[in-house]
């Protein structure tokens, strides 16, 4: 019983290492499946500009990346889905 309880929080800590992208996350990241070079949306589904704290905690995590720079709004991230991010994404 022990053994199997070790094994089991062992395997929480091994989860828990992984980042969880929440469902604003997802919902940004799988918006760039379909478009050309993985490019994701600068705006939501509403047509309000992305949260920049939903663009910026996938960049931390490796999910998206900068593509390129918006010269008409330089405080825009402009960004493109990772290999790591379709992983995320198509995790169910």
């Amino acid at each position: 019983m022990a053994t199997q309880a070790r094994r089991r929080k062992r395997d929480d800590s091994a989860d828990a290492a992984v980042p969880r992208a929440t469902v604003a996350q997802k919902d940004w990241l799988r918006r760039g499946l379909d478009q050309p070079g993985g490019k994701l949306p600068l705006f939501d589904r509403d047509g309000q500009r992305m949260h920049p704290g939903t663009v910026r905690a996938c960049m931390q995590r490796g999910w998206a990346e900068p593509w390129f720079d918006n010269p008409l709004k330089p405080d825009w991230l402009v960004c493109k889905l990772t290999d790591a991010g379709r992983r995320i994404v198509s995790q169910g």
